[in-house]
């Protein structure tokens, strides 16, 4: 498409017309940039004349079989999948822990097994999958290694809190296959008892309603919103010196015990983010200073990301105005905010950023 664009490209010649595309609205696309570009157009094994009504009535028919046989395609293979999930079978993806494929079978890995079963009984002791990924770092078990489909493996250097958080979740090891919610017995053996696995799946949602309602209480009003610029998203923490409590955002990179994956701004202070953040959102949408701090932040922002030299704000996109046609309106981008922001912490060394990068404003060119 670029060659087309740089007018390197004279004429575009197939097979058959839906060997171009299987959509009807992206072939319309490309024929308008053709067009634009002085690019022609040839089906070997068809013959239609683009330049009368009745060649392109010929060539929309054409592409509409084409793109119903595509659709046609698609609802075979989604029924074919939903068919085996509810047979129990599992239908590709990784293998989970435990487990290995024989002859497209599943069997049990003892070994894997017992690792399986000392995650599940060891959350269930500590109740915090944070807690949990720290003690398999200290006992220096390592995830298992992957392999790729061009052969290549991979392996992680240690647990981390996502794939634990899903591996706690998946009731594969119960013996079960889940299917759009809906779990249908599985062929493969279980490797947990139900006992353990439900008494895990109790403790998560304990802990869920607890997250929650510690979220909805916090007076941290940046919560779930504010991240480092390595993309880590950063949580309420405090400090106590001389009776004084100092509060601070701090990554979770470094929460979690993975520093050498945290941003350039391990921690912030609080006060001085909330407060700087709150100007900049009503000079910028002009909203007047006695809404609160919190409905400022929770109404109008929707990411907050903390550099070494400023603060990136998205801001949340209004709402269309489209008398209720939200399908034909054209959807409104969010907008993009930078404050300029002198931290009381310094910076991480070993960390090269560039102040204008992805087109931010320089705060020693405001």
């Amino acid at each position: 498409m670029e060659q087309v664009r740089s007018r390197k490209v004279d004429i575009v010649v197939v097979y058959k017309v839906d060997r171009l595309t299987l959509s009807l609205a992206n072939f319309a696309k490309l024929v308008e940039l053709f067009d634009a570009h002085e690019v022609s157009f040839v089906s070997v094994t068809q013959s239609f004349n683009t330049t009368s009504s009745m060649g392109r009535l010929t060539l929309n028919v054409l592409l509409s079989f084409a793109q119903f046989e595509r659709e046609v395609i698609d609802e075979r293979v989604r029924d074919k999948i939903s068919a085996s999930k509810h047979k129990g079978i599992r239908v590709g993806g990784p293998i989970p822990l435990g487990y290995r494929s024989v002859d497209k079978k599943l069997e049990i890995v003892p070994q894997e097994a017992a690792v399986v079963r000392l995650i599940f009984e060891t959350y269930r002791t500590l109740g915090s999958i944070p807690k949990l990924a720290a003690h398999r770092d200290a006992t220096g078990i390592r995830p298992k290694p992957r392999r790729l489909a061009d052969g290549r493996t991979i392996a992680a250097q240690r647990y981390r809190v996502g794939p634990l958080a899903h591996m706690l979740k998946n009731r594969f090891y119960v013996g079960e296959v889940v299917y759009r919610d809906e779990a249908n017995q599985g062929e493969h053996e279980p490797i947990l008892d139900r006992e353990l696995f439900e008494a895990v799946q109790c403790k998560l949602r304990e802990r869920a309603v607890e997250r929650t309602t510690k979220r909805s209480n916090s007076s941290s009003v940046l919560l779930g919103l504010i991240y480092d610029d390595f993309g880590n998203p950063m949580s309420p923490s405090h400090a106590n010196k001389k009776g004084v409590r100092y509060r601070y955002y701090v990554s979770h990179a470094v929460t979690q015990g993975r520093g050498d994956l945290a941003g350039s701004m391990r921690r912030v202070s609080t006060p001085d983010v909330e407060e700087l953040l709150c100007v900049g959102v009503r000079s910028r949408l002009g909203e007047p200073r006695e809404q609160s701090d919190r409905d400022t932040i929770r109404n109008d922002v929707e990411r907050v990301v903390i550099h070494p030299t400023h603060i990136r704000v998205t801001l949340k996109a209004p709402p269309n105005d489209d008398g209720g046609d939200s399908e034909v309106a054209p959807k409104i981008q969010p907008t993009v905010v930078t404050i300029p922001f002198t931290p009381t912490t310094r910076p991480r060394k070993g960390i090269a950023h560039e102040p204008g990068e992805l087109g931010m404003i320089d705060p020693k060119t405001q």
